[in-house]
């Protein structure tokens, strides 16, 4: 393992982050993917171990903003900042827009812009991730953040997808704009393609010696017979990842490795310190672990936070990083419910490996929060089956039987051999003894499970889990494990 400092995942709202744990100056490139403002809700797709789609979606994000308290005090935030050009121009893009979604979205994005210009070091780089719905305003609140002579690029990445009818040209197309902290002396690595065969043909005329390198060509040199190479443009033709993909985790707006390498490559060296402040499933952090870079990864859920853990686990065993924000201890665990009931109910299913059920509309999950997959042989066929074990979150301090009667209803409603009802309190004698009257469900030949286990917050710290037989982990998608070497080739 190389000698660097630790990465970090940090779950909480990037602008807090940014602010309490990311120091000045300390940060060699920046790539975010935000939300597009394009009034889409996004949910994570899992799938059933058989491999068929899970009726288990969970709805990430929602990608929709409004003018609401929030963003008015994003505005003023601005405003408060002390960088003039940028509150003039978020005043001025006010008066044009009016008080609607898009004026939200541009407000919670300058306030963030902001930070991330201070944590960048002189050296360093920033691409931002965008789609046409709000590029051309971005472009404009980089201007007057960054200055617009720090303005490098706009890269095009170029893909092809299903094509949907449509009375205007198909969008094949994202854009990502490529700013500098400094208009001279940023690190930027030329990355290079193989010449046209015209250029070739002129090129192997005038008696160069030619050899061509995993990663494209470099400058050439008659006497070292070093590559020769074109300098990369900014049209980037990238596959998308594809429906079935050993790449994808199913993860919404999920892009390729190659791209996020390409970006990493281009601007940042080993051991510099990338950071993504939406991280979203965790592919520049993966590219950058990959490459050899230390890496900090924000997400707003925990969702988000406990698929890179997974993530970065299954493709480097041996990576080393913490994770912040997350419950450490009950009267943490114990905040994050009074906060966020769905943040909460996320992180508990986490903890005992299950995969979250239902969303944030009302009455969605049935009573079901999370799902754990075994297999057992089926008495009447005698063939080994599927079974799902259900799990039920509650996160007040305050237990009731009533928590026990509605999880031994779901279990009989859904057929189900067991159920785990997680709790933050500690559960009364009445609630064991009616937990116990639930009865046994018998695997295999002699062994015996309780079919409605109780288990505490306290339980979960302490390491304590579910007692369930033969735990398929086939729902989860898996990240392909990694060499953890340099991958050279970046065309």
């Amino acid at each position: 393992m190389r000698n660097r400092p630790e990465n970090h995942l940090f779950y909480g709202d990037n602008l807090a982050v940014l602010r309490k744990e990311i120091t000045d100056e300390s940060v060699d490139l920046i790539y975010l993917d935000p939300p597009f403002n394009s009034n889409a809700n996004y949910g994570i797709l899992f799938k059933e171990p058989d491999g068929k789609s899970s009726s288990a979606q969970i709805e990430a994000f929602e990608d929709t903003w409004h003018w609401n308290e929030t963003a008015e005090d994003a505005f003023d935030q601005v405003a408060r900042s002390g960088n003039t050009k940028a509150f003039d121009l978020l005043n001025a893009m006010r008066g044009f827009l009016g008080d609607n979604d898009m004026m939200a979205y541009l407000a919670m994005m300058a306030v963030r812009l902001l930070e991330l210009h201070r944590v960048l070091k002189p050296t360093g780089s920033l691409y931002l991730h965008c789609d046409p719905t709000a590029s051309h305003y971005l472009m404009l609140l980089l201007d007057a953040i960054f200055g617009k002579r720090h303005f490098q690029n706009e890269i095009v990445w170029s893909y092809r997808r299903w094509p949907s009818v449509s009375h205007r040209f198909q969008r094949m197309h994202d854009c990502l704009l490529f700013y500098t902290k400094s208009e001279s002396g940023n690190l930027f690595n030329t990355l290079t393609v193989p010449p046209s065969a015209s250029s070739l043909k002129r090129w192997m005329g005038s008696m160069q010696k030619v050899t061509f390198t995993a990663d494209g060509m470099r400058n050439p040199t008659r006497e070292s017979g070093t590559s020769l190479g074109v300098a990369m443009s900014d049209v980037w033709e990238i596959p998308i990842i594809a429906p079935v993909s050993k790449e994808r985790l199913g993860y919404p707006t999920q892009k390729p490795v190659a791209l996020l390498e390409r970006i990493i490559a281009a601007s940042s060296n080993e051991g510099d310190v990338v950071l993504d402040p939406f991280c979203g499933c965790g592919t520049a952090v993966h590219a950058a672990e990959k490459l050899k870079r230390q890496w900090i990864g924000i997400d707003v859920t925990h969702l988000a936070i406990s698929l890179i853990e997974k993530r970065m686990k299954d493709a480097f065993p041996a990576v080393t990083f913490t994770v912040e924000g997350t419950p450490k201890d009950l009267a943490s665990a114990y905040n994050l419910a009074l906060r966020d009931k769905y943040q909460f109910q996320w992180w508990a299913v986490s903890m005992v490996d299950a995969l979250p059920f239902g969303g944030r509309k009302k009455g969605a999950d049935g009573g079901i929060d999370g799902l754990i997959y075994f297999n057992d042989h089926d008495p009447a066929s005698g063939k080994m089956v599927t079974h799902r074990a259900i799990v039920s979150v509650k996160g007040g301090l305050n237990p009731d039987t009533a928590m026990v009667e509605t999880l031994a209803a779901t279990i009989a409603r859904e057929k189900a051999p067991i159920g785990i009802l997680i709790m933050n309190a500690k559960p009364t004698r009445e609630m064991e003894r009616r937990a116990a009257a639930v009865g046994i469900y018998r695997a295999g030949v002699d062994e015996t499970f309780p079919k409605l286990q109780i288990l505490t917050l306290a339980d979960l710290f302490q390491g304590k889990r579910p007692r369930i037989p033969n735990v398929d982990h086939a729902a989860f998608r898996r990240a392909a494990r990694e060499a953890n070497a340099f991958q050279p080739s970046l065309l």
